[in-house]
């Protein structure tokens, strides 16, 4: 199993361009990051979790040859805008429809922002996608499964997923303990960390850190990184010795 993080950055803040702090005109390549999301290969199969608005930007970078599901955690827009580049994938194995699983609010967004690849009669050319609504209940992908994390993003659920021995979890404030029990046992955690001061709806860097000691996973890297966190380099330093900062293009093996 491999996984590659496609982004680690959040649409939060301050945009870049007009942002002038010395994090965004970092030189170090850790700190250019991308809106958050992650490859998943495993089983010869190809998933990605979120379509940020960057999706076709990474999936050229990283060369993702096909994906046999695309999972969403929630519908804000930096997980979701780029659900339109996925048409490529409709035809490079002749005509093909994907596979994209949600839960009904997250579908029912994608319904309202992407219609056309909805509509009944469709126009020619768009995404040509099979939609599978999941609950915080365990499913599976062709023969791969996945069991759903529900978390909170101050007051919206959001769902994590664990897949084998690694759980994704970002966009969260808060993990009940019993879903905090479906993690115990994963050898790499991941784990949204947004910045150091205190935010309504994502860990701060020492809240994650506390919920990556109670879980205790071999490694936990630390994903959707504000540039209000500071430079990669230094941060890393601070960490302890099985927690991590994720960057762009980072790959894991498990």
């Amino acid at each position: 199993m491999q996984v590659t993080f496609l982004g680690t950055g959040t649409s939060g803040g301050i945009p870049v361009l007009t942002c002038g702090c010395e994090v965004c005109n970092s030189l170090d390549y850790r700190d250019k990051r991308l809106r958050v999301s992650v490859w998943i290969e495993v089983d010869n199969k190809s998933f990605v979790i979120d379509t940020g608005p960057d999706f076709r930007q990474q999936a050229l970078r990283e060369r993702i040859p096909h994906i046999d599901g695309v999972i969403y955690t929630h519908e804000h827009k930096d997980h979701t805008a780029g659900m339109d580049d996925i048409r490529p994938y409709n035809y490079l194995h002749g005509i093909q429809h994907l596979d994209i699983f949600g839960h009904p609010r997250v579908l029912n967004q994608l319904k309202r922002e992407f219609a056309y690849a909805f509509d009944e009669q469709k126009y020619p050319g768009v995404p040509l996608i099979n939609v599978h609504e999941i609950e915080n209940k365990p499913f599976s992908i062709k023969g791969v499964d996945f069991l759903p994390i529900e978390v909170l993003h101050h007051r919206l659920p959001v769902l994590g997923y664990r897949v084998n021995d690694f759980t994704y979890i970002t966009d969260v404030n808060f993990i009940s303990e019993e879903e905090l029990e479906k993690v115990y046992g994963t050898k790499v955690l991941v784990l949204g960390a947004l910045q150091r001061q205190k935010h309504i709806s994502h860990f701060t860097l020492e809240e994650a850190i506390e919920v990556a000691q109670k879980v205790n996973a071999e490694t936990t890297y630390l994903t959707h990184i504000s540039h209000k966190m500071g430079f990669h380099s230094i941060v890393e330093q601070e960490l302890p010795s099985n927690i991590r900062l994720a960057y762009d293009g980072l790959k894991i093996k498990l």
